[in-house]
């Protein structure tokens, strides 16, 4: 029989990964106080975890959470005997939630929050780990990993971006049009980073991770459905439901890690792909072309062997050298390095991967694997041997990692 503490921290936990950008906007909505919100809510989930064990779950956990995330709210008020004037505002305010609680109609304000943090008043290089962190709950750590800055530095720009928010007084709320233009890029990057942490569980089963995916895949659709003549939020979408169909082939029966040119295609969910490439072809009515719609291009590309039974490296080869033009990215040059080499010309590949020069790519399991690759290709074993090394030293993932093991040892038996 499960224990009744256990049951509780894992209802808290799940209620901590479903609903915690949902009840940080509702917070701050008003307050416009993320960081306050951010501690109201810390401490609220501290509490379930210390009275769910001795009372039970409640009914409703996200309306017992909100409940208390906003009397903790108004209690920090009148501790620091901040704005005094405005608690019996804080009471009325709270009384609607808790009638709105009770009801189960609390209303989702991500959308607001998401446009709310990519605001010009914030600073462009931090909009997009704001969005991760406030709306998708991410640590700043993680995040700082995604952008390649030291976690110190990232918890500071967090911190100013978010005092920020409550000094100029950024309202929670969908911009009109030519505001949301400006805004759109910052919000599908962190879209997009959410569910790339989200892929990074090939095999579904971290509840965390799966959610992330589910979540950025959700998002994306409003952000489509808000805004259905711009492009690149409906490539946005396109891709990540590519990538989202080939989900169940990324493992075996036995759960080991299938690489995408290995994958069953007969598992792949014909429906999203059906989904995504029908954005595709509506934005393909617009004249621009940008980052989303190149990559959605590429996962159309790999799609296609459903039909084709091959994979057309060319053409891969050509979308990653627009996309590495465009963006810059060192991770589109590796990309289009392998592409070239199984297009047909490893050794040009491999001279594409020694151009790229990027230090960053040092910590980066995918370049040392891609590396291992082509180097097997043009014969070179020893070199190939070392960079499977490195690979298998950076992977997380032992399925992954067992996989690229397997990798090295075909090279070592020649």
């Amino acid at each position: 029989m499960p224990d009744i503490g256990d049951s509780a921290r894992a209802a808290a936990e799940a209620a901590a990964r479903q609903s915690y950008g949902k009840l940080i906007a509702f917070l701050a909505a008003r307050s416009r106080d993320v960081a306050g919100a951010e501690d109201a809510l810390a401490d609220a989930f501290a509490e379930a975890l210390v009275r769910w064990p001795q009372t039970g779950v409640p009914t409703h956990p996200e309306a017992w959470l909100l409940t208390v995330a906003r009397r903790r709210t108004t209690d920090r008020h009148r501790r620091h005997a901040v704005r005094e004037a405005a608690l019996p505002h804080l009471r009325l305010i709270g009384e609607e939630l808790e009638e709105e609680a009770v009801r189960e109609k609390l209303p989702d304000e991500r959308l607001g929050l998401l446009f709310a943090c990519a605001h010009p008043a914030i600073d462009a290089s931090v909009r997009a780990p704001l969005i991760l962190q406030t709306v998708l709950g991410f640590d700043a750590a993680t995040i700082a990993s995604a952008f390649l800055v030291s976690p110190a530095t990232m918890s500071q720009r967090l911190v100013r971006a978010k005092t920020r928010i409550r000094q100029a007084g950024i309202p929670f709320r969908v911009p009109e049009r030519p505001e949301m233009a400006e805004r759109l890029s910052a919000v599908l990057e962190a879209i997009y980073a959410a569910f790339s942490e989200g892929w990074a569980d090939a095999g579904g089963t971290e509840s965390r991770r799966r959610n992330l995916a589910s979540e950025a895949i959700w998002l994306g659709q409003l952000v489509a459905r808000l805004m259905p003549d711009e492009p690149e939020a409906l490539c946005l979408l396109s891709l990540m439901l590519h990538a989202e169909a080939r989900r169940p082939a990324r493992r075996d029966t036995e759960g080991k890690f299938v690489p995408l040119a290995e994958q069953d295609v007969r598992l792949w969910d014909a429906g999203l792909i059906a989904e995504a490439d029908a954005l595709l072809v509506r934005a393909g009515f617009f004249e621009t072309m940008g980052r989303y719609h190149i990559e959605a291009a590429i996962q159309s590309v790999h799609a296609a062997r459903r039909m084709t039974g091959r994979t057309d490296w060319p053409a891969l080869a050509i979308f990653y050298e627009a996309l590495t033009t465009i963006t810059a990215s060192p991770v589109a040059a590796v990309n289009r390095a392998v592409a070239v080499a199984y297009a047909g010309n490893p050794a040009n590949g491999l001279a594409l991967l020694d151009a790229i020069g990027d230090p960053r790519l040092d910590q980066y399991q995918p370049y040392w694997a891609a590396r291992a690759e082509l180097l097997s290709l043009v014969g070179h074993a020893e070199e190939a041997n070392q960079a499977y090394g490195l690979a298998i030293g950076l992977e997380t993932d032992p399925a992954v990692r067992a996989f690229l093991e397997r990798k090295r040892a075909g090279v070592a038996a020649g």
